[in-house]
């Protein structure tokens, strides 16, 4: 293990759990379903390598993958919760869309850099996952175990509580095993790509290129695309279609046509600088 990386390790690991066949897998799907916890985490680390693939595929948005796994492995558990394997299809196949889903939310909210200060907490915190098991396990209360923590972390309590009730809202819990043999757990799965202060660095030099980037797409809008997609999109408080179309005196479906409008050239911007965002 000397020598590698961690996205080499958790490539190693999650490759040992090998894929099921279609039998074994809607076995388990069901077992699931009749609340068959165990089932349910041999159904996502069979699939965890699928999770790298997709994330993949994103890899030159200016993200790290290491994130993107992480929230590409959420959507995955939270597929579990809704797959229904009565319909005949793979689990994988209907998984994908989750992944893709929280991969593809997670690119946006990073792009969504007006939220600075809310967003700069989260991350922080989304990389200090393991952390918040010092909320059930340390010494004192748990409100001064919180109070401390989010001092320590310079973050608010706030940030601290609702992430840990995230964590904790999952279907899985991301505390348990990921089998008998193994005392891994999906939390560190999750939590096992902590940065280092060269990581930190690269990475707050990458979220100010992605800024840049970002801004500049945004001023090749016009002023009522960029209302749309401000007041949509980066909103703390996302203000409905209704609303925005009262406030410019126009339908929703309008406003729905603007925001799509709006959507395609940012794509087309964010695309044409890609390539930028990878080499940098």
């Amino acid at each position: 293990m000397e020598g590698q990386n961690m996205e080499e390790r958790y490539l190693e690991a999650i490759s040992k759990y090998p894929i099921l066949s279609p039998e074994e897998e809607r076995e388990l799907a069901l077992r699931y379903k009749a609340g068959d916890e165990e089932a349910g985490k041999r159904l996502v680390t069979a699939n965890l390598r699928f999770v790298v693939k997709v994330a993949l595929e994103y890899r030159g948005y200016g993200v790290k993958l290491q994130d993107l796994i992480q929230e590409g492995n959420l959507g995955l558990i939270v597929a579990l919760r809704h797959f229904d394997p009565s319909r005949g299809y793979r689990f994988i196949s209907y998984a994908i869309w989750w992944i893709r889903a929280y991969i593809q939310n997670y690119i946006m909210r990073s792009w969504s850099l007006v939220k600075v200060g809310t967003t700069q907490a989260q991350k922080k915190l989304f990389y200090k996952m393991g952390r918040l098991r010092e909320l059930e396990e340390g010494e004192g209360t748990r409100e001064e175990r919180l109070r401390a923590l989010a001092e320590e972390l310079k973050v608010g309590v706030e940030d601290v509580e609702e992430m840990y009730e995230r964590i904790r809202s999952r279907d899985l819990s991301l505390d348990a095993r990921v089998d008998e043999e193994q005392e891994t757990t999906f939390l560190d799965f999750l939590a096992d790509f902590a940065p280092n202060q060269e990581e930190k660095l690269a990475d707050k030099e990458r979220r100010q290129l992605i800024k840049r980037v970002v801004e500049d797409a945004l001023s090749r809008l016009s002023d009522r695309e960029r209302t749309v997609i401000e007041k949509r999109l980066m909103a703390e408080e996302p203000m409905t279609l209704q609303e925005l179309g009262q406030t410019f005196n126009v339908s929703r479906e309008r406003v729905r046509q603007i925001e799509l409008q709006a959507m395609k050239k940012l794509k087309k911007s964010l695309e044409e600088r890609r390539t930028l965002l990878s080499s940098e």
